[in-house]
């Protein structure tokens, strides 16, 4: 298999043939005068070889060949060869799977710019587009993309069903859907593979580590609906504990709840954009006012309190991202410290959190050990990410993971987000790496799309 960047030209000509320059029928190994099938995503047409004059690698597209195929554009783009040597695969198409809803200036609402980022992120290498699930044509096998223009607008175009789909949903509800399922399922059939296929919810996680021992270890404590004498037991042993909500993000929704003996029981959460601390003598108020008899803790999961490691009282956590590489390889990207503000039951940026690079916040903790502290960190990491594939049913190619060192050195992991926001490349020390996991995504839909040279098949 070879793998190269040649740039694709449109031509006014009218034959069924392809044009290469030397260089490029050199390095895809194609002789002048035989014929190959030509493949853009899920359309293939037969062409003629045929020599262009020329120097660098340039391919040309008749306009029989190109609107046969759908190419959507010209510009730089992989070249693949395949099936020893009888198909040249262009591309890869890679569809970007979000929710519509906006405008014609911004099709995907407040979602447009981190969008516009990930097609971005391809340009010059592949076709990277966006869609929404409405805008596959099944009966035609194509899809009408969102391809993002120099200019800062948006074009759309009908291209063939894309090589790799990545799935950027927004909604969770949405993303879970039967109707969301089915959709998914047909690209399967087609042997469409999926990037991460939808969220993932708080107690899946916890299962799905069950049996890794070594990944388990970094679990903290956790009950699905819990009952009030659950609650009440985990609180004689840990002293605080964290209500989460099973389906919940960006922290809404989370009880810090405290018990200090001869004092009474506390609450700590946000309500109405401010955090708020109550205080109850007795147990069953402290029910009463989480909804305990009305059901409502059977959307929750009491996960054991941690002592943080912390900076002047306020306690600190990382977020770290993680990628595939071309080689389907776990790479940490990207990690940012959050530091949680005075009252906050989180460490989110919107709850009063500051932002840190971890190199700040563990050489404020541990001074000359902070490195190998990370080290570790990074390997725990890994190891979740390794876990977490090997029990779920679909592929994952991209994860974030909520870590945390308590202060005995212990690393603990308290959420995995299977698209994990990108909040933590805002910090100025920080936008390089944000720009790596893009990279990194990019190279993973490669992989998956099998645009792959030779020793990383």
């Amino acid at each position: 298999m070879s793998l190269t960047v040649s740039k694709i030209h449109f031509t006014r000509r009218t034959d069924r043939a392809v044009y290469l320059t030397p260089a490029l029928a050199k390095e895809l190994r194609l002789r002048g005068g035989g014929t190959v099938d030509v493949k853009l995503g899920g359309k293939t047409v037969t062409a003629q070889v045929k020599a262009q004059k020329g120097k660098g690698r340039h391919l040309y597209l008749p306009a029989a060949i190109r609107e046969a195929i759908r190419a959507p554009k010209t510009g730089n783009i992989y070249l693949s060869t395949a099936d020893g040597g009888t198909t040249v695969r262009i591309g890869p198409l890679i569809g970007v799977l979000t929710s519509g809803g906006g405008t014609a200036a911004r099709p995907f609402g407040s979602r447009t710019g981190l969008i516009r980022e990930l097609v971005r992120a391809g340009s010059g290498k592949a076709y990277v587009f966006a869609f929404t699930p409405k805008d596959v044509d099944w009966d035609q096998n194509t899809v009408l993309g969102y391809f993002a223009d120099p200019d800062g607008g948006w074009s759309r175009r009908t291209v063939p069903l894309p090589d790799v789909v990545y799935n950027r949903l927004a909604s969770r509800s949405a993303d879970v859907s039967l109707g969301m399922e089915q959709l998914k399922q047909r690209f399967l059939r087609r042997n469409i593979p999926i990037f991460n296929w939808s969220f993932y919810n708080k107690w899946d996680v916890y299962r799905m580590l069950e049996d890794e021992p070594e990944a388990y270890k970094h679990v903290p404590e956790s009950t699905l609906n819990p009952t009030p004498e659950q609650m009440r037991e985990m609180l004689r042993r840990h002293k605080f504990i964290y209500l989460k909500p099973t389906g919940g993000s960006l922290g809404k929704g989370i009880y810090r709840i405290t018990y200090a003996p001869g004092k009474g029981y506390f609450a700590r959460f946000r309500s109405n954009g401010k955090n708020t601390l109550l205080r109850f003598q007795n147990f069953s108020s402290l029910m009463t006012m989480l909804g305990a008899s009305s059901g409502r803790l059977r959307r929750y999961v009491a996960q054991q309190g941690i002592r943080l490691i912390d900076i002047e009282g306020n306690p600190i956590d990382f977020r770290f991202h993680l990628v595939r590489n071309q080689s389907n390889q776990w790479v940490v990207a990207g990690i940012g410290a959050k530091m949680a503000g005075r009252g906050s039951v989180t460490t989110h940026i919107k709850n009063g959190g500051t932002l840190m690079t971890p190199e700040q916040a563990l050489g404020r903790v541990f001074g000359d050990k902070a490195s190998d502290v990370l080290d570790r960190m990074k390997n725990v990491s890994i190891k979740l990410a390794e876990a977490i594939q090997n029990n779920s049913r679909h592929h994952v190619g991209e994860l974030g993971f909520d870590l945390g060192v308590d202060t005995n050195e212990h690393i603990w992991m308290f959420e995995a987000n299977s698209k994990p926001g990108r909040s933590i490349f805002k910090h100025p020390a920080l936008k390089e790496e944000g720009r790596e996991t893009l990279s990194l995504v990019f190279q993973h839909c490669l992989y998956l799309a099998k645009f792959r040279k030779r020793g990383n098949a």
